[in-house]
């Protein structure tokens, strides 16, 4: 497969107005293209699903994100790499002009991925350019926009190309040179960490980046709760099915059990029909018993819930409990791509609430009090899409660490479960 031409890369930055945002650029454009090093151009043209985007496309719109809203506006003599693509990798900008369907994607045999390839070289060239030339403040903040973008895509490309691998009959593996992380057999019990609540601040805080959703910065009033020390595991969820989870329809939602009953759901997405094994990014694998479960959707973290005599955290909760812990855990950049097992803790210990899945919260994604969405075309970001869906809190196994705030606010809709989703339990005191 061909690979993009370094040689861009290698002007050097040491002049640069904004060094460090100049090596961050560098850094994670790197870190996406080396995630489809092991791909065929074939793989990387597939859409298997309305939500999953091409790998080829993932690549170019990140591209077209830095070239649209910075590069045309701010960089007069930037030449444009190809008119057409203002169209093709367009997401959901209706500011920006048409688009093409996102459910035609797949449709998409050209430009070739070798081509995309040299739009993203084509795109770090002038980049890199403006980086070292332009001392405007607002290169600076819509780069790391472009940055903290790119991120999401690249956790994106790798559940697009799972779902699209998972199909294939063969099974074959997005990464055959990683390991799947060791099995472990000890499995402490879920424990609950109590907190007191009362009046708490809620949302960004300091002068880092965040996106516009995570603010402004507000009070709330929190109840005395408990949070268990530890996401739900495989062989939690297992006894949930062995006791009829699938087939009773009072621990569902009504919407759930109709989603239940509409597809003949018997077990968490990717899980073997005997239970035993399930597909992963480094192909078909043994099951782990002790690793947090994933790909539920929000019915299914809701049920599993109600099961064990518990509920799901409201966002606030989980981000409390989370606000005095350090962004630990195992991210994209361990390189293993899948979660690893659940941590052996003391029972009064909250671990691995970063990384490994993202956990859904009861919380519906809707705009904090005072919020105000961003200017221009950049403000359908977040803003629009806040109906109907469900945050999520803490990142995956392939979120960037870099990428996480204690308030980062990750949104799906209820039935999704192609995404690294899992479930940590709360109980009311």
């Amino acid at each position: 497969m061909n690979k993009p031409d370094a040689s861009v890369h290698r002007s050097t930055i040491s002049a640069s107005i904004f060094p460090e945002l100049g090596q961050r650029f560098r850094n994670v454009r790197k870190l996406t293209t080396s995630l489809i090093r092991n791909l065929e151009p074939e793989d990387t043209v597939i859409q298997t699903m309305p939500d999953v985007s091409p790998t080829k496309w993932h690549l170019a719109h990140t591209s077209w994100f830095f070239e649209t809203f910075i590069l045309a506006p701010l960089m007069p003599e930037y030449e444009p790499f190809d008119p057409a693509f203002n169209y093709l990798f367009n997401s959901y900008y209706n500011q920006m002009g048409q688009m093409h369907s996102r459910t035609q994607r797949g449709m998409l045999s050209r430009p070739s991925l070798s081509r995309v390839l040299a739009y993203r070289e084509h795109m770090d060239h002038w980049m890199i350019r403006l980086l070292g030339e332009q001392s405007d403040t607002r290169v600076e903040r819509l780069t790391g926009l472009g940055l903290q973008h790119e991120q999401q895509h690249q956790e994106l490309l790798l559940t697009d190309i799972k779902h699209v691998l998972s199909v294939n009959p063969l099974k074959p593996a997005c990464f055959t040179d990683v390991q799947m992380p060791l099995a472990s057999t000890e499995i402490s019990p879920i424990a609950f960490v109590g907190f007191e609540g009362g009046l708490q601040q809620h949302g960004h805080a300091g002068d880092g980046f965040c996106f516009d959703n995570e603010l402004p910065r507000h009070q709330i009033l929190l109840q005395a709760y408990e949070l268990a020390n530890r996401p739900v595991c495989n062989a939690d969820y297992q006894a949930f099915i062995d006791e009829g989870g699938y087939r009773r329809s009072e621990w569902w939602l009504s919407e759930g059990w109709a989603w239940v009953q509409q597809h003949q759901v018997e077990r968490p997405f990717y899980w073997s029909d005997q239970s035993d094994q399930e597909f992963t990014l480094l192909g078909l694998q043994r099951l782990n018993p002790a690793s947090p479960v994933c790909h539920l959707n929000y019915y299914e973290a809701d049920a599993f819930a109600r099961w064990f005599g518990a509920r799901l955290p409201t966002e606030q909760e989980w981000e409390y409990a989370a606000s005095s812990l350090a962004i630990g855990g195992h991210f994209i950049e361990a390189g293993r791509y899948h979660p690893g097992p659940c941590e052996s803790t003391e029972p009064q210990v909250l671990s691995q609430l970063f990384g490994d899945v993202w956990e859904w919260t009861a919380s519906a994604y809707c705009a904090y009090p005072g919020y105000q969405s961003d200017a221009g075309a950049i403000g359908e970001y977040n803003g629009k899409f806040m109906c109907s869906q469900f945050v999520l809190k803490g990142g995956s196994c392939v979120s960037s660490q870099d990428h996480l705030r204690h308030s980062y606010r990750n949104f799906f809709y209820p039935s999704s479960n192609w995404q690294f989703t899992g479930v940590r339990l709360a109980r009311t005191i």
